[in-house]
């Protein structure tokens, strides 16, 4: 160990004091490189300081170059030879830590960031480096280097289970052997599974951490939603220059979804053993949402292009459609995704996985690209498996200001999923799991569980989810059409969220603001019309706060109760009071604000709903048609501003002025009113003639009633379905990339270096 940190400091200091280029042919001096033999990937870390590399950059920048070229060299030379010995394993880990240090120094320069992309003499467009094969076209490092470490994983007796039989120390040819053959794990378009090899494991690992860094140029680079803005590594690495990307892809998934922390469900077993599986599982599911971010946007635009997309992992992705492909995936990613909800009599006693994010941005990816299958997540109600995780993550993330991200994708994946009728119809399933959550106990729904959390993110989240409230209020319009039966628990809690919206100096406060009040009373019309009959406990919350709706109707808007509603405002957001709240659940816990010091990646602001979704109106025989796009004051608002700020001093009184007087004049409060007309006096009635106390008993009453020809014509059924634009893939590229920023601390790969992607900042 102390050989080795001596010779790279020296050379490294040699460097950057003598100024002397050394040569590339000079093969004994850069072999003390990579000759070591007892070295990790955290020692490399450590013994070669970020000062030290920066200063070789600077001031002997041809020694930094031909250090790249040789260690590619020796990554060539490995997949060509296929590592047969221990000592040209130990030389290709060396190289490959190596690497990993350097490359984010290259990419964090711009005169250095082309340099992987520059020809280098003798690397011929077979794929080799120094062939002599008279090939006139030379190929780029960055192509080398990708093309060696496909190569590599999928190297018998090094990342893979040999097929022969006899010594390790005799080589198979890579270049002849089928990779396909050599798939890590069963499972999509493979059958076998080979038996679990933790040094194989341990290898793909350092190798996939690799390709993750070459990846990570884009960090290097500023947010930019411009198209022409692809990444180079992964558009060539999946293209069909890399002839591993099948087997590769398909290794990569089937290992994430085949993969079981709990294992036989020993209790403490992570403590005993370690799990070089889950390392394996974390960066391959990290090398998958890289390589599947695509510009060209999601499957249905992909369609239009008859060859599919160029991304060869997008394009596989999108042609999944065996039914037990489909299965396995489903069952793999809710197996994880409910890991950290699984509850034992023993504490810390079964291992907690910490890649959520990045399986739910996996998740995203295949709904978004295989609508085959959101179709088959949504044809059973499998889809719950997904939903109790999600909601979980969401309810305990709401107070951390470190999670912003997460609680955005979770909130995107419900819009996405709300957008399909199948979707509302599941959520009628009784809730009978009891996953500990600090939100009230109720009997009712998984729908029911969706309205209680979304509450309780919009009155106890931080202030930076307000731009979430559209979205929040849009996922329940969409559901709210299916909704066979909302539980007194859930009722309430919409009342109380029409309550707060409602009050004159929120109302006021922003432009937009009443957006949130028009969302609600769609629900409310919604339910009445078309889920009348099993609604009784709304429609007695509805009585009950029938004040509000009064209030509304009669809602003065003149200069004067505007200042004046204003001038009450006594605090920003919302009313966190007169919800009553019920006990919450045995054994849940407190969603608490992030520990001062904890690290988090700045995001992009995404777009407002209008930008995201699309009308579409459920046509008699249940298809959907598109409504063209206006901007009537009933629309979403453009959520990127808070809701606790003054009148918008961007708008004349006379405009403003207008502006509530319009949307106040659409307010969609007829079905209300009418149903109000009409059973208030009947309940009013039933009381003082039977002398009703019991709260049963209305219950009973409007559950038999009806409103059959008493109310208006019903209106159509609106849906707001999730539309992907520039504005959401930008979010969600700053997202991915912050999420695996801030996975990779050990060892810390791009930490202290120049990103311009986003910022890393301390809570």
């Amino acid at each position: 160990m102390k050989r080795f940190k001596d010779t790279k400091i020296n050379i490294l200091v040699q460097q950057q004091t003598t100024f002397n280029p050394v040569e590339a042919t000079d093969n004994a001096f850069w072999d003390q490189f990579w000759a070591d033999s007892s070295t990790t990937v955290q020692d490399v870390f450590a013994l070669v300081p970020a000062a030290e590399i920066r200063a070789v950059r600077e001031e002997s920048p041809s020694n930094l170059a031909t250090l790249c070229y040789k260690a590619v060299e020796r990554l060539v030379q490995g997949a060509d030879s296929g590592c047969p010995s221990e000592k040209e394993r130990q030389i290709i880990l060396n190289c490959t830590r190596l690497l990993t240090r350097i490359l984010p120094y290259i990419f964090e320069d711009a005169d250095w960031r082309g340099f992987f992309w520059s020809t280098v003499p003798g690397a011929g467009r077979a794929g080799r480096l120094d062939e002599d094969d008279g090939e006139a076209e030379e190929r780029p490092l960055a192509e080398s280097l990708l093309l060696a470490i496909a190569d590599l994983l999928f190297c018998p007796h090094f990342t893979a289970q040999s097929h022969k039989k006899n010594s390790s120390d005799t080589a198979e040819d890579i270049r002849s052997i089928d990779s396909c053959e050599y798939i890590w794990e069963a499972g999509v378009g493979f059958a076998q599974s080979p038996p679990l090899n933790y040094i194989h494991d341990l290898n793909r690992t350092e190798l996939l951490k690799l390709l993750l860094t070459c990846f990570s140029e884009a960090m290097y680079l500023p947010p930019s939603s411009e198209r022409k803005n692809l990444n180079p590594w992964v558009s060539f690495f999946c293209s069909t220059e890399n002839r591993h990307a099948l087997p590769l892809f398909t290794s990569l998934l089937n290992v994430v979804c085949a993969y079981d922390p709990v294992g036989y469900g020993v209790p403490y077993n992570h403590l005993l053993f370690s799990d070089h599986r889950e390392q394996l599982v974390e960066q391959a599911v990290q090398i998958l949402i890289v390589t599947l971010e695509h510009e060209a946007g999601s499957a249905a635009r992909a369609a239009l292009q008859p060859a599919g997309p160029d991304n060869l992992f997008v394009n596989y992705l999108s042609r999944i459609h065996r039914e037990e492909d489909l299965s396995f995936i489903l069952k793999g990613l809710a197996r994880l995704l409910n890991n950290p909800l699984v509850q034992t009599y023993l504490p810390r006693s079964t291992k907690k996985i910490q890649f959520q994010q990045e399986l739910l941005i996996l998740f995203w990816k295949f709904c978004d690209f295989n609508k085959k299958f959101l179709f088959f997540v949504l044809k059973s109600s499998d889809v719950l498996d997904m939903l109790v995780p999600i909601l979980f993550n969401l309810n305990d993330a709401r107070a951390d200001q470190s999670r912003v991200g997460l609680m955005h994708i979770g909130v995107f994946i419900l819009l996405l999923l709300s957008g399909e009728r199948n979707f509302g119809v599941r959520l009628n399933k009784p809730y009978t799991l009891r996953v500990p959550m600090d939100i009230p106990v109720f009997t009712g729904t998984h729908a029911d569980l969706l309205v209680v959390i979304f509450h309780k993110i919009i009155t106890s989240g931080h202030q930076r989810l307000q731009p979430l409230f559209d979205c929040l209020l849009t996922i329940i319009v969409n559901i709210s059409p299916y909704l066979k039966s909302l539980s007194m628990v859930a009722a309430n809690k919409l009342l109380h969220l029409l309550e707060a919206f409602s009050t004159p100096w929120f109302l006021f406060s922003l432009p937009q603001n009443h957006h949130l009040v028009f969302f609600l009373l769609e629900v409310f019309n919604n339910i009445i019309q078309y889920q009348f009959d099993g609604n009784c406990n709304l429609v007695y919350a509805i009585i009950r706060k029938r004040n509000v709706f009064h209030q509304l109707a009669n809602l003065t808007s003149d200069t004067a109760s505007i200042q004046k509603a204003l001038q009450k405002k006594k605090k920003s957001g919302i009313s966190r009071t007169s919800s009553v709240e019920t006990m919450s659940m045995e054994g849940s816990r407190p969603a608490v604000p992030a520990e001062p010091g904890t690290l988090k990646a700045s995001l992009e602001a995404t777009p407002g709903i209008d930008k995201i979704t699309e009308k579409s109106r459920v046509s008699e025989d249940g298809t959907l048609v598109t409504v063209p796009h206006l901007d009537p004051p009933q629309t979403a608002a453009d959520s990127s501003a808070g809701a606790g700020a003054i009148m918008c001093p961007t708008l004349s009184r006379a405009t403003w002025l207008s502006q509530v007087s319009s949307w106040k004049a659409k307010l969609p409060l007829q079905t209300i009113m009418r149903l109000l007309q009409v059973l208030v006096p009947q309940v009013e009635k039933i009381c003082i003639d039977k002398g009703l106390t019991d709260e049963s008993e209305i219950l009973k009453f409007l559950q038999h009633g009806t409103l059959v020809g008493l109310l208006p014509v019903p209106h159509p059924i609106l849906i707001r379905k999730y539309q992907a634009n520039a504005g959401t893939a930008m979010w969600f590229r700053t997202y991915m990339w912050g999420v695996i920023y801030l996975r990779n601390l050990d060892p810390p790969i791009w930490y202290d270096t120049d990103i311009r992607l986003f910022e890393i900042q301390r809570i």
